[in-house]
């Protein structure tokens, strides 16, 4: 095996915050059980490993420190900087378990090198009663706490997550949960994280991520779940498609992240944002 890893924090906003995640280029992948020793010595919520099969088409898998996730969108930004910094801008193609993802790289007029993804094709479906208040319950919340202007709801755009909005920011950077109980209740619903999200106005969110099935606390910048939330607001017709907005995320853990959102019409969802190497 021969590789490179990186580490790069994705969505950071004026050099700073964003999300750390891994990114390996090789040749060639590793067995799945060097992908998680790997992923587990970076000590990340995600690593992304990238073998190139042509010249912009690239393998990729994703994994936590603690099991294989089918999609992450943080570490695809952060490997499409990383892809950009070597090889040029332009698109490239990462073939993921969930499908093909497009990755856009670009260098803006200061500089920076940001990336655009378009998700897989994304769905949505509602969330039993049950289901959401045993939720709400890991949180010490009950549904008092919800945005009556926005539905809950399951959304997908290549991993799944639960939407819960929440109508007062104060809630919000409060969040505290059950780690035990929501990772096993995640677990058994094949959910990746939670979205969490309060709406300061029709263009901006602020967003906070539990991740506790990948053995992580917190995402402060999670543009998987970004995706789906877009593809959430587009089927509960919250917003006009095409339509922009930004979610911040990450400001409540010291960590500040700028995530854009595009919705199209129909397809899949483009999460933009940039990626900076980290300092050893």
């Amino acid at each position: 095996m021969t590789g490179e890893i990186l580490r790069l924090a994705a969505f950071a906003e004026d050099g700073r915050g964003g999300n750390p995640a891994g990114v390996w280029l090789g040749a060639r992948l590793p067995s799945s059980d060097e992908m998680q020793r790997i992923a587990a010595e970076v000590g990340y919520s995600e690593t992304a490993f990238s073998q190139r099969v042509e010249d912009d088409v690239w393998v990729t898998r994703y994994y936590s420190p603690r099991d294989e996730v089918s999609f992450c969108g943080h570490a695809t930004i952060a490997t499409g900087v990383a892809l950009g910094g070597r090889h040029g801008p332009g698109t490239y193609r990462l073939e993921t378990g969930v499908g093909p993802v497009a990755v856009e790289v670009s260098v803006s007029s200061d500089g920076a090198t940001q990336a655009t993804l378009t998700s897989v094709e994304p769905t949505t479906r509602s969330v039993a009663d049950d289901l959401l208040d045993r939720m709400l319950g890991t949180f010490g919340w009950t549904r008092e706490v919800l945005d009556p202007a926005i539905p809950t709801g399951l959304a997908y755009a290549g991993a799944w997550h639960l939407v819960l909005p929440l109508a007062n920011r104060t809630v919000l950077a409060a969040m505290d949960y059950d780690f035990e109980r929501l990772r096993d209740l995640m677990a058994a619903h094949e959910l990746t994280t939670i979205q969490v999200v309060h709406r300061q106005d029709d263009a901006v969110f602020h967003a906070r991520n539990p991740f506790p099935v990948g053995g992580v606390v917190e995402d402060p910048a999670t543009g998987a779940a970004a995706a789906a939330f877009g593809a959430h607001l587009r089927a509960q017709h919250l917003i006009t498609p095409p339509a922009s907005i930004t979610i911040r995320q990450g400001e409540d853990m010291g960590r500040p992240s700028i995530i854009r959102v595009h919705v199209p019409a129909a397809g899949g969802i483009r999460v933009t944002g940039v990626a900076v190497a980290i300092e050893p």
